[in-house]
């Protein structure tokens, strides 16, 4: 049974959380315990129904002030497959855990309060979607019942996405629009009798539908080495393997393979994957590689197919979204991390930033406030061996740290 990853986005109590318990209710995932808890939380805090936004808002912040604060993983199954949901907050201040949350989904689930349209958070959810290149987006048209179910509503709403949608270049990628009513149940499941103008799927079904997306397999082949295996045994006395993650392709016994950044060749002579010797690891397996030949290599290194070119870069441009409250300006020093390689990078220049209201980049701006998205480029102490983030994403991300306090301040994307 393959897993489905989703991720929500939205602006401040557009009902995200509610839909997602409605989601958990009706296909019957909640346990009986768990149902009488919340059921007795409602009636204590005087509401009149069972609150199915509590099922995820699990801090007793959230709690209290009936907001999404942390980023909330949620799972449930149907006869068909698994589901993971990353409930992801609302609020400007927490993008950092919206971006978070979506890094790993195929889906996006976007959610629009029917009342209040398209709004900031509207467009940057939509825009960071289009940039983490989320193969599936489903716009969900909320509180539909505050709007007596009015067809022009959704209409509207759904013509200010699709304008978003030309302007940021959203490519490659499928735009889904489904009205609904969560505290009610409509089209979150079951098709809404309120609404027979709709004609079209349901949420879950839409979801049934989406296939997982396969793209890890045919994506480049890239074994970054973490850890160099030398058992210095009399059982093992020659063994040399080297164990790490394969971010993405598929690589063989057999396989000629070139080491970054020497540039030195071998055959595969074996592939481990938990202990197993097997004829092949496709991402995102985790396996133990030795090779014919004695070639030096460390943590840090790169094994790509031969032939398969993979940049070696010492200066790169990206796309970056600022996520700590002080300023980041050009000039200043980071660490980078990409995969297990960690370099110091400077901020030579500040291409681009976006105007998340016109969803034009402003250029002359040599300063990222918080939550801001643009273009920057950054100059490295040694080489990454990165790909361009549209053509190979598991290997075109970083992020930036602040060498002081250590906090992630920063995720970009190779252009």
């Amino acid at each position: 049974m393959d897993i489905l990853h989703i991720s929500t986005a939205g602006s401040v109590d557009d009902g995200k959380s509610t839909l997602i318990g409605r989601l958990l209710y009706d296909t019957r995932s909640i346990t009986g315990d768990k149902l009488e808890a919340i059921e007795a939380t409602s009636k204590r805090k005087g509401l009149d129904f069972t609150d199915l936004s509590l099922l995820t808002d699990g801090l007793i912040a959230e709690r209290e002030q009936g907001i999404t604060i942390d980023v909330a993983h949620i799972y449930f199954s149907t006869q068909k497959r698994k589901y993971i949901i990353a409930d992801s907050p609302g609020h400007v201040e927490y993008t950092r855990n919206m971006i978070t949350g979506a890094s790993n989904a195929s889906v996006s689930m976007i959610l629009v309060d029917a009342r209040k349209g398209v709004l900031e958070q509207t467009r940057r959810h939509f825009y960071i979607a289009s940039l983490l290149r989320i193969r599936y987006v489903v716009i969900c048209v909320n509180k539909m019942d505050l709007v007596n179910y009015d067809e022009q509503v959704f209409n509207e709403i759904k013509s200010a996405i699709q304008e978003i949608a030309s302007r940021v270049g959203f490519e490659g990628q499928q735009l889904q629009f489904i009205p609904v009513a969560a505290k009610e149940g409509d089209n979150v499941v079951t098709a809404s009798t309120h609404m027979p103008w709709y004609t079209g799927t349901n949420l879950l079904d839409f979801l049934e539908q989406c296939p997982v997306a396969d793209y890890l397999a045919t994506a480049p082949a890239r074994f970054p080495v973490q850890y160099v295996i030398r058992p210095h045994s009399d059982e093992f006395h020659d063994f040399r393997g080297y164990a790490g993650k394969v971010v993405s392709g598929v690589f063989k016994k057999g396989d000629t393979v070139q080491v970054l950044p020497s540039g030195k060749t071998s055959v595969i002579r074996s592939i481990q994957v938990y202990d197993e010797e097997t004829q092949q690891a496709a991402a995102p397996e985790t396996a133990v590689i030795t090779l014919n030949d004695e070639v030096d290599i460390s943590r840090g290194n790169m094994l790509v197919k031969a032939g398969d070119h993979c940049p070696q870069l010492t200066e790169l441009r990206a796309t970056i979204c600022w996520m700590e409250e002080q300023p980041m300006m050009a000039g200043k020093t980071f660490l980078l991390q990409h995969g297990v390689n960690r370099v110091k990078a400077k901020v030579t220049a500040v291409d681009t930033v976006l105007d998340i209201h016109s969803l034009e980049t402003a250029e002359g701006k040599n300063s990222f406030a918080l939550n801001d998205i643009g273009d920057i480029r950054l100059k490295l102490a040694k080489p990454v061996f990165a790909d361009v983030y549209a053509e190979n994403p598991e290997n075109g991300s970083f992020i930036l740290i602040d060498e002081f306090s250590n906090n992630t301040v920063a995720v970009g994307f190779v252009r």
